[in-house]
């Protein structure tokens, strides 16, 4: 399928980025109940399942998707995954998915940051401006030096992190392997990786909470397939601004649902992230559409 639907691209990015804010509210609601290694290990069950399934329906099958030039990089971008996850669900229950999202949304611009020293990408002075301004936004949810500022804020900070690299890497083995590879590696390998940690944990379970475990698993699937389909049919640059309003639909569900509060200073510094994060993937798409124009400023 040609990448060119960008109106059907748009509303499978917003359908995404729906179906993972319910998501994180379903890990938070469990997480607050049960330990977070078994909530994500459960979680990542389905998950593993799913891209098994879908590697072994491709053209190939599983003998072909297994394949990489970079297992030990292909593992590690497995197990770190996992670990971000089990990082970020914690954020969810010590400072809330406002603020989380509110963070988290800085991933982007770690990523245009980092991309020099790992990839060897040049980024030119706009987009380390937007860096700036980006982490200026940052700075304004955190309020650092005041009474109500949290040290419990590292922990989401943490996640930011860990995501951006992970992103990195995964553009990194791009070089080398299919997509449909490392997808294959993200969930086998982060569904053994949690196994081994969560089943230690292991706790008994309500059968209502049962019941948001499967919403847990169907709502990670279906988004995962939502966003491979939106990136079929049109291109990532075009959709990503888009993927921002995960952190509106995230901070609606932590307002209605856990009675949070979107207090002033991050409602001002998540637009500030935003923007900026915004303006570093659309400079991004400009610069490798002129990649053949070395005139052109970044």
């Amino acid at each position: 399928m040609g990448q060119n639907n960008v109106r059907l691209g748009i509303i499978l990015m917003i359908a995404t980025t729906i179906i993972f804010a319910v998501q994180d509210g379903l890990s938070k609601h469990l997480a607050q109940e049960y330990n977070v290694f078994m909530v994500v290990m459960i979680r990542y069950w389905f998950f593993g399942l799913f891209v098994v399934t879908l590697a072994a329906r491709s053209q190939g099958g599983l003998k072909v998707a297994i394949q990489t030039k970079q297992p030990i990089l292909q593992i590690f971008r497995g197990l770190l995954l996992i670990a971000e996850i089990c990082i970020l669900v914690s954020a969810f229950i010590v400072i809330g998915l406002v603020e989380s999202h509110a963070i988290f949304a800085a991933y982007p611009l770690i990523v245009a940051a980092l991309s020099g020293p790992i990839l060897g990408e040049k980024v030119g002075w706009r987009r380390w401006i937007a860096i700036g301004v980006g982490f200026i936004g940052v700075l304004i949810i955190l309020r650092p030096g005041f009474a109500v500022f949290s040290p419990f804020a590292i922990v989401p900070i943490i996640s930011c992190t860990m995501f951006a690299l992970y992103s990195l890497l995964t553009r990194y083995v791009a070089r080398k392997d299919s997509a449909a590879t490392s997808f294959f590696y993200t969930g086998f390998v982060g569904a053994i990786g949690m196994t081994a940690v969560g089943i230690w944990y292991w706790e008994p379970m309500s059968a209502t909470d049962w019941a948001y475990m499967a919403g847990l698993c169907i709502t990670g699937v279906s988004g995962h397939f939502c966003l491979i389909k939106c990136l079929e049919v049109a291109e990532a640059s075009a959709v990503q601004p888009f993927a921002y309003l995960q952190l509106v639909f995230a901070a609606l569900i932590g307002i209605t649902v856990f009675s949070e509060v979107l207090e002033l200073h991050v409602a001002i510094g998540s637009a500030i992230v935003m923007t900026a994060g915004i303006f570093t993937v659309w400079r991004e798409h400009v610069k490798s559409k002129k990649l053949n124009s070395p005139s052109v400023p970044d």
